[in-house]
This record gives structure tokens, sequence and C-alpha cells, in this order.
């Protein structure tokens, strides 16, 4: 069983390598909302992005499918309507704020 410290690692690292991939700068953006947002939908994501960047659901949709298998830092939740809602495992926001920063 890895500890948490050496999670933490590991998870940096998942992240700074999906990062690195980031020519547009729209995955930076979805994590800097989730680090500003306490929840937040993908159709909120949607919303907020479209104001910079030109998206769609279904990408931004796969985009936070990604963030919460691939790297693990996302937890969701359903509402009474069906609509999942996504927000920052609190044990990870230092790292994602570090790396992302909020302006």
């Amino acid at each position: 069983m890895r500890s948490h410290p050496e999670i933490k690692r590991v998870i940096e690292g998942r992240l700074k390598s999906y990062l690195s991939r980031d020519l547009t700068g729209i995955r930076r953006e979805v994590l800097r909302l989730f680090v500003r947002a306490k929840s937040i939908t993908v159709a909120e994501l949607v919303a907020e992005l479209q104001k910079q960047f030109t998206v769609t659901f279904h990408a931004i949709a796969s985009m936070v499918g990604i963030i919460a298998s691939r790297i693990g830092i996302l937890h969701a939740s359903r509402n009474a309507d069906g609509v999942n809602t996504y927000e920052l495992k609190e044990k990870y926001v230092d790292i994602v704020f570090r790396i992302v920063g909020v302006n």
C-alpha cells in the first residue's frame, strides 16, 4: 500500500504529464475553474470556457472524465435531476493550486 506522500507524488506526476500536452491552455483553465469553484457541472464549465475558447460539451466532458478517472483528483456526485457535479478532492487542492496557480 502506498503512503499518502507517495500517492501525492504520483498524482503530481500525472498532472504535470497531462498539462505538458496542453497546447491551447484549456486543460490548465479547467483545473483553475475547479480550484475556484467548490463544485461545478460540465455545462457550467463549458459556459465559462466558451468566454475564452472554442469548446464543445463533448470535449469538456471527456476532459473532465480523464481528470476524474486517470488522474484521480475529482469527486463526482449526481444530483436529483441526474446531472453530475464534480469537485476537486480536498487533499489535492494544494497540488493543483501550486501547479496551475489561480488568477
